[in-house]
């Protein structure tokens, strides 16, 4: 947004107000070679709600301010139109607009680790370890006056002692015919979200080994079945 003390044509948008003059022509040339759109001569407004300047006197009144966007975003401008009423004190007046728009999510890598806590019951050892680990780093974070810090230096003592001591859940196939070659290439393709090219040359290994290792398993199901036959009374 700004004062650029010039007019606009219909090259940049058709409901400007008032003619060309000697400055339009950098204006619009800056326009083009930006892809940008000046908002406030593409919506139709009454001349009240276009004029941006009045001269003193108030015998003139001018479209000399403008609301610049980019093309690609030319959609997210909904509306544009001046504000003659408001009490800025200035010879200017508010150009206001309306957008509509839509922020990406900037996504986290999610990490859900889940540790084997049957084996702080079963075995004596690791308990041990890793109620001194524990200690040992909450301690090393010395003490918090905020509940709120106490809290997150407890959190991150358990976390980094389980992490060092605790060992982890193995994951679980889902399928009978699923191996561990398989699983571990689907976590590689998990953590391959991001890149595409990767994740689809992944993918395409995962699905590979799936439908051999579903044909293995079901071959050799059909062989158990014939022999379970071959020996029946």
């Amino acid at each position: 947004m700004g004062d650029f003390n010039a007019k606009v044509d219909d090259i940049v948008g058709k409901h400007r107000l008032g003619i060309r003059n000697e400055r339009d022509e950098k204006l619009i040339e800056w326009c083009q070679t930006n892809n940008i759109i000046v908002g406030n001569t593409w919506f139709q407004q009454p001349p009240r709600r276009k004029w941006t300047w009045k001269s003193p006197g108030h015998e003139t009144r001018n479209q000399i301010d403008y609301m610049m966007i980019s093309k690609r975003y030319r959609n997210a401008l909904l509306l544009a139109k001046t504000y003659p009423s408001a009490d800025c004190y200035s010879d200017h007046v508010p150009v206001v607009g309306k957008f509509k728009l839509k922020l990406k999510k900037n996504s986290k890598p999610f990490t859900n680790i889940k540790f084997d806590l049957a084996v702080l019951k079963t075995n004596q050892t690791i308990r041990e370890i890793y109620q001194i680990s524990f200690q040992n780093k909450f301690e090393a974070l010395g003490d918090a006056e905020e509940v709120e810090q106490q809290w997150e230096n407890f959190k991150s003592a358990i976390m980094e002692a389980a992490t060092e001591v605790i060992p982890k859940v193995k994951r679980k196939a889902k399928q009978k015919w699923m191996t561990e070659e398989i699983l571990n290439l689907m976590e590689e393709r998990r953590c391959a979200k991001g890149n595409k090219e990767k994740y689809d040359q992944i993918h395409k290994k995962v699905q590979e080994k799936c439908n051999m290792s579903k044909e293995n398993w079901i071959n050799e199901k059909c062989k158990e079945i014939e022999q379970q036959r071959k020996h029946a009374p």
